[in-house]
């Protein structure tokens, strides 16, 4: 694929394998709440943000206030995970922070909701439209090594875990090392026609 065929701004939305991930507005904040909210017990191991302060609506109305500037500028995107009745399950990004040419998929998934395939879906999901951008030539996922359910979402994707990194716990599940999968441009490109995802 040339790059002058594909995009500077991601879609603000996309479906795949029975979910649909729509760009997240200060609208959604609510519904963000309430899915973290319930699944609060859930994602504190993992997620740093997972308190109640930091699930509150007050903080995720002023939060999804952020991602308009970050979008409009490609500098990031975040989308919210729906299933087709557009209930919210879920959140999940794509993140510049590690580099040129590469983005970082970021990913959570209501606790009644897991298990299902809906963090596989929407990673793939994710590396589709990551790879569809302008420049775009490498995509990483990272969990720490302890967080077992997003460790079993990379390589159902075709990602190579390339390393372990030691880093300081963020939060209180963590172990303090992080798994590094990697997924080049040319690898999407070259996969074999996939099979339903099932699972993480």
């Amino acid at each position: 694929m040339e790059d002058s065929g594909r995009g500077l701004i991601a879609p603000e939305e996309v479906e795949r394998d029975g979910v649909i991930l729509r760009r997240l507005t200060a609208d959604d904040a609510q519904a963000v709440s309430r899915a973290a909210n319930e699944s609060l017990e859930h994602l504190r191991p993992w997620m740093p943000w997972a308190t109640p302060e930091g699930t509150s609506l007050e903080t995720q109305r002023e939060r999804l206030l952020g991602p308009a500037t970050l979008w409009n500028s490609g500098s990031g995107y975040e989308y919210g995970i729906f299933l087709p009745d557009r209930t919210l399950v879920g959140g999940c990004g794509l993140h510049r922070r590690i580099g040129p040419s590469a983005l970082e998929i970021g990913y959570w998934v209501h606790i009644d909701h897991t298990r299902r395939g809906i963090a596989t879906a929407c990673a793939g999901a994710l590396t589709a439209v990551g790879f569809g951008l302008r420049g775009i030539e490498r995509i990483e996922i990272h969990c720490d090594e302890a967080n077992f359910a997003s460790a079993s979402v990379p390589p159902k994707l075709g990602y190579r875990l390339t390393g372990r990194v030691d880093h300081e716990p963020e939060a209180p599940g963590e172990v303090g090392s992080r798994l590094i999968w990697v997924l080049y441009r040319r690898e999407w490109e070259a996969r074999p026609p996939r099979a339903t995802p099932s699972g993480a």
